[in-house]
């Protein structure tokens, strides 16, 4: 067995196995923390196949975005936060192992770049760059498949935008426009009071 192989294995058992905590974890920030390390394994797969754009996007927008929208998620939940606060330490293991397992993972993948990939790219048998390859494939044999992910994802931001400015009763809210509109009478009244006297 090669040592690419290894490292393939290696990082498909730390793959499988932070994705099983991410739903076993009882704690969400534990579960976000080994969400992350999730990320960053399949990123090291990605790196060890030579699709570098993919991996590099993983980092970038799943743990660079889409996990700062889960923290925020994660602080707005009903969390009683003084018992999070009481048990601080107890992040600690799960944080030095993930940033550990991180460090070895990235360590590892500088390490067998310098030896074959496991599978050679098809961009490199083509003499053409990942990007322009992917692009190329993403655009061609998969369009309408892109189309459709596109319409779908712009029918959920119309129906999020919609959910989001729907009027309730219970709501309050502020009109601009009539704010506007208002003029110096309506803001302001002149009382008009007899002066008072002081004795002395």
């Amino acid at each position: 067995m090669t040592f690419q192989a290894v490292l393939f294995y290696f990082f498909a058992a730390i793959l499988v196995f932070a994705a099983l905590r991410v739903v076993t974890a009882r704690n969400p920030v534990h579960s976000a923390l080994w969400l992350v390390l999730a990320f960053f394994t399949a990123a090291a797969h990605w790196l060890m196949l030579g699709a570098e754009f993919l991996a590099i996007v993983l980092v970038l927008v799943y743990v660079g975005a889409v996990m700062v929208l889960f923290l925020f998620v994660i602080m707005m939940l009903d969390v009683n936060f003084e018992h999070l606060r009481k048990g601080f330490r107890s992040y600690l293991p799960v944080g030095l192992t993930v940033g550990v397992l991180v460090l070895v993972e990235m360590a590892l993948v500088l390490l067998s770049g310098y030896l074959k990939p496991v599978v050679a790219p098809a961009a490199a048998a083509a003499s053409v760059d990942n990007t322009r390859a992917l692009g190329r494939l993403l655009y061609t044999d998969y369009v309408y498949a892109q189309e459709i992910a596109a319409v779908i994802l712009l029918v959920a931001i119309v129906a999020a935008i919609a959910l989001t400015h729907r009027t309730r009763k219970e709501t309050k809210h502020q009109n601009p426009g009539e704010q506007v509109k208002v003029r110096a009478r309506d803001r302001l009244r002149v009382l008009s009071m007899p002066p008072e006297k002081r004795d002395g």
